[in-house]
């Protein structure tokens, strides 16, 4: 008992001797030796107590250890942490997106902080004969051919549901889309009153659980889907296959965090845990699936719609595919979501090893539709980690028509990175349903930085293209962008990534081993392989 790990319990029980012999002789108050009596009982209890084997052999000093390991992102952010390191956003990307929010100045003095040396470093090919481009507000028409097309920015707010995010939240992203003419897409948890309330543009997402379209059961209630799918404000409809922050893991809301207006807007009832299925009921296989496409078209008017998945088993998509060219039904857009996305919470597993990142995940896709020839009718989306302006451009040499961003307008509305989005308790009231903290955040400013943050970004990217000698942000291609290989070389995008040519697929021009082993073997009719073809 008389090692050094017990010096702070013997340094509270001598304070405590003490304080009693003062007080006894009247030259402090009585209440004075309560203070190091709660450190002993503490000492004691430390001691004593089964689950902290910490606090058993290092009794009150055993707490330090702990406060701060609670207070260690804090100090690592604010104080350790240099401004390009990711941890998951660097204070660099983070600053960038509070400054255009603000519509601060967002120029970097004394050249980049960047090691341009580093393998992987990448920059955009500029040309010696840029142009001159007079708006920045670039769209593209999704569903041309449909009774009710959507031309949309092609920088949009990516699925983030009204019980994830505050109330005050969706105001703010909503408000800020309105005012900024582009997207906000709902996430599966449906449409709040809060969503409505600005009547910025919606795009609904169905999820598994078919929230504000279900039947009791859980299963997809049509008619709930096409009176809420009338609506003019909902401009698109995405049914959700998977989800960059856990792909095919779904979810549960307890019950416990179900308030009156979340059950209201989901179509669940109270006092039960909100189910997210890791699979869909209303199909089973790559061509019902499609045929889910088409009939939500028809009951939603003929709206865009289209699906979000992240990629896994390659023959899965593939199988998609090959059910468009067997039914002839097309969505009119896919919404491809990296891995490396996520605004909640996901199991550790989930966040850091399951699922294609965006890259990839976004190459196949763009590569597949190519090689079946039916790119040109389909639109592709992307999000994952976009925060730049040379974000969204890179995304879009790579094969995407438009990107989404999350996090980047968290950031936006107020968000700190505190990470601290599953506990309920967000200290600026971003993802939190506590109606204290989430006053915090005050909607109709916010708003505004919404949309300056989607302006500015914008007006980023248009001053890249000009600098590329482009004229929109739909001639981008691959080989625009130079990547890093080693210390002494650089090599174009267009020569690292591999690419298919029109009709490949269907000539069986396979040109990669990815296609040649897993195309033959994906089936219209079922989302596993066909084992009898499979190859090693």
């Amino acid at each position: 008992m008389f090692y050094r790990r017990y010096l702070a319990f013997w340094g509270a029980l001598i304070a405590l001797a003490a304080c009693i012999a003062l007080a006894a002789t009247h030259r402090i108050a009585w209440a004075w030796p309560l203070i190091p009596t709660l450190f002993v009982l503490l000492g004691i209890y430390d001691l004593i107590q089964a689950r902290h084997s910490i606090l058993r052999n290092y009794p009150l000093w055993g707490h330090f250890r702990f406060m701060f390991e609670f207070i260690r992102p804090e100090i690592r952010q604010y104080f350790v942490e240099g401004d390009t390191e990711e941890r998951p956003f660097s204070r660099a990307q983070r600053s960038i997106v509070y400054q255009r929010a603000k519509n601060d100045p967002d120029s970097r003095p004394y050249g980049t902080e960047l090691d341009v040396k580093e393998v992987a470093h990448e920059f955009l090919s500029h040309s010696i004969a840029p142009t001159h481009l007079d708006s920045a507000d670039f769209r593209i028409v999704v569903g041309p051919q449909r009774a009710q097309p959507y031309s949309m920015s092609i920088f949009n707010i990516s699925a983030m549901s009204f019980g994830a995010l505050s109330a005050n939240a969706i105001l703010a992203l909503n408000l800020g889309a309105k005012k900024g003419n582009f997207a906000h897409d709902t996430g599966e948890g449906s449409m709040s009153k809060y969503h409505r309330q600005h009547g910025g543009d919606i795009i609904w997402e169905i999820g598994s659980g078919y929230f504000g379209c279900r039947n009791d059961d859980g299963t997809f209630n049509a008619e709930a889907f096409t009176r809420q799918a009338a609506e003019p404000q909902v401009k698109m409809i995405e049914i959700k296959l998977s989800q960059g922050a856990k792909p095919g893991h779904g979810g549960v809301l307890p019950a416990a965090k179900i308030t009156a207006e979340i059950a209201a807007t989901r179509g669940v009832p109270m006092g039960r845990d909100c189910v997210s299925p890791a699979s869909h009921s209303a199909f089973s296989t790559p061509c019902e699936l499609l045929e889910f496409v088409d009939r939500l078209r028809n009951l939603s008017g003929g709206k865009p719609t289209g699906f979000k998945l992240c990629i896994g088993h390659p023959w899965e998509f593939f199988g998609i595919a090959k059910a468009m060219l067997e039914t002839g039904i097309l969505p009119d857009f896919i919404v491809v979501d990296g891995a490396e996305g996520g605004t909640g919470a996901a199991p550790l597993e989930f966040a850091d090893h399951i699922g294609v990142p965006l890259q990839e995940g976004l190459l196949l896709v763009h590569n597949t539709l190519v090689g079946v020839g039916l790119r040109e009718k389909i639109r592709i989306g992307a999000s994952g980690k976009i925060i730049t302006a040379f974000d969204i451009a890179r995304t879009l040499a790579i094969g995407a028509d438009w990107v989404n961003s999350a996090r980047g307008f968290m950031f936006a509305v107020g968000c700190i990175q505190a990470q601290t989005c599953h506990s309920g308790r967000c200290p600026t009231g971003v993802a939190t349903q506590d109606p204290v903290r989430q006053r915090a955040l005050v909607p109709a400013d916010k708003s505004d930085r919404v949309h300056s943050f989607h302006d500015n970004t914008l007006k980023a990217l248009k001053e890249i293209i000009q600098a590329a000698g482009l004229r929109h942000p739909a001639e981008l291609r691959s080989h625009h962008i130079v990547r890093r290989v080693s210390s002494h070389e650089v090599q174009l995008l267009s020569d690292l990534l591999k690419y298919l040519e029109p009709g490949d697929l269907l000539h069986g021009n396979y040109r990669y081993r990815l296609y040649e082993q897993w195309w033959p073997i994906a089936s219209a009719h079922t989302f596993s392989p066909r084992a009898e073809l499979a190859v090693a």
